[in-house]
């Protein structure tokens, strides 16, 4: 069980089967470069700075293939490619939630805190797993904060257990959740306030249908939650361990822990006004968390040898991921290299062209599900895709704003589907929770949820959206 293990050791089954699959998905993006031909689209730069398709300049086939060496260093490779700050940023945030993490597990500051939490809420609990599962909804949805809630996911799996439930349960209230919120995406300025931009709109417009799909999508989640957990529920007197005894030095690391880890959440929220913040979100949380850990074991009475020593060990137990990171990273690497990503899309492009309207708008949503298998980062995403799909609205005389949401739900969902994800194996494996027994779990709400944001999509066609 995941509440059981010590600090964040990744379980060895869950990382081998996530290794197993990336390599061949590895493999198999090789042979697509034997298959697909090289082609480019030409790029401009925007008077932001960033570097977009430019669809006046055409598409010029090119010569592709990527040599075997390239392919074979290509984890590591990748970190030398442009634009690869966000993937070393990715990489420390995970080496100091390890560390964090082990120095509170070693206090039993975790422990305290979810024993505390289950003797409180332990008679209200289907009350926390429809708030918990609102709260991640709305981090996503209005901050666009997705990797920023990985510190909360084993906190949540183990809150899970102790109430009586199992790991998918809480990955589900929180992972899952937060994926849900960031395709919603009501103010989300990675996804809908970058493909706004790009496609003309004014930024966070055409906001009350995305209300509408946040509510019924966060509706259709705490459904399925609900009935999962009443299945597997076990009586709170068997999980909760027995009575409950205060200690004031670990209610000081608690405070401590909580008022500190807000305050990186307030900075986090206030990007959204201040939008210098939102390339360094990830940096915040990673150094309040840092910061929130350190203080709390010190304040509850660990002494600083000891938080070391658990430090250097948390740390240590998770560098594994970090191959399991450059390994998901270097498909994208791959295909660039290749020079037949802008091949794919291409041939996507083509395809709409023969497509009546109605099934147009739908052929948008699949393709930015199937690019964000490659691509997981939205807002990168958005430079290479809405500079192509705004022409094809154009044609068909579809409302940007209804493409932008399908290029939203497209990007959002999958993130917690798709191997490529760094996020969700990371996730997985801290939760001890294996990636096929993930699929199997989640594939029926993500099957429901498809035809729901489908029917969002065809209806915002019939109203003029």
């Amino acid at each position: 069980m995941a509440a059981e293990k010590k600090g964040l050791n990744i379980s060895v089954k869950s990382y081998l089967t996530a290794i197993a699959v990336i390599f061949a998905l590895m493999v198999l993006t090789y042979l697509l470069t034997f298959l697909i031909p090289g082609g480019q689209y030409a790029r401009t730069v925007d008077a932001d700075g960033n570097t977009v398709i430019d669809t006046a300049g055409g598409f010029t086939p090119v010569e592709g293939g990527l040599p075997f060496w390239k392919w074979l260093l290509s984890p590591l490779l990748v970190l030398g490619a442009p634009g690869n700050g966000a993937l070393i940023a990715v990489i420390v945030f995970l080496l100091v939630m390890g560390g964090v993490f082990n120095s509170l597990e070693q206090r039993s500051l975790m422990k305290y805190m979810l024993d505390r939490i289950t003797h409180r809420f332990g008679a209200r609990r289907y009350a926390l797993l429809a708030a918990v599962p609102l709260f991640f909804m709305a981090m996503g949805s209005l901050i666009g904060s997705f990797e920023e809630c990985v510190p909360l996911v084993p906190i949540v799996v183990a809150l899970a257990a102790g109430l009586g439930w199992d790991a998918l349960t809480g990955v589900g209230m929180s992972l899952l959740a937060a994926g849900c919120g960031f395709a919603a995406g009501v103010c989300n300025p990675f996804t809908v306030g970058v493909a706004q931009q790009l496609a003309g709109l004014p930024m966070f417009s055409g906001l009350w249908l995305r209300l509408v799909s946040f509510a019924l999508i966060y509706g259709l989640l705490t459904a399925f939650l609900r009935r999962y957990a009443k299945r597997v529920e076990r009586p709170l007197d068997a999980a909760s361990g027995g009575s409950f005894l205060r200690d004031p030095a670990m209610d000081r690391g608690l405070v401590c822990f909580a008022v500190i880890l807000g305050a990186g959440i307030v900075t986090v929220l206030s990007s959204v006004v201040v939008t210098a913040l939102r390339d360094y979100t990830m940096i915040v949380v990673a150094v309040m968390f840092l910061a929130a850990g350190v203080t709390a074991a010190l304040v509850s009475g660990m002494r600083p040898a000891d938080l070391a020593r658990a430090f250097r060990d948390g740390l240590v137990s998770v560098l594994p991921a970090v191959l399991m990171i450059l390994m998901a990273n270097s498909i994208r690497y791959t295909l660039e290299e290749a020079h037949i990503l802008d091949s794919i899309l291409h041939g996507a492009v083509d395809i709409a062209g023969f497509l009546p309207k109605w099934v147009v708008i739908l052929f948008i949503y699949l393709v930015a599900l199937v690019m964000n298998f490659f691509i997981p980062s939205g807002s990168a995403k958005a430079f290479l895709l809405i500079p192509l799909i705004v022409p094809i609205a154009r044609v068909f005389r579809l409302s940007p704003q209804l493409c932008v949401l399908a290029y939203a739900f497209g990007d959002g969902f999958s993130n917690v589907f798709y191997p490529t994800n760094p996020v969700l194996l990371i996730s997985l494996g801290l939760a001890n929770v294996n990636y096929g027994k993930w699929v199997r779990w989640s594939g029926r709400f993500q099957l429901m949820n498809l035809l729901l944001t489908c029917g969002i999509l065809l209806f915002g066609l019939a109203v003029g959206y």
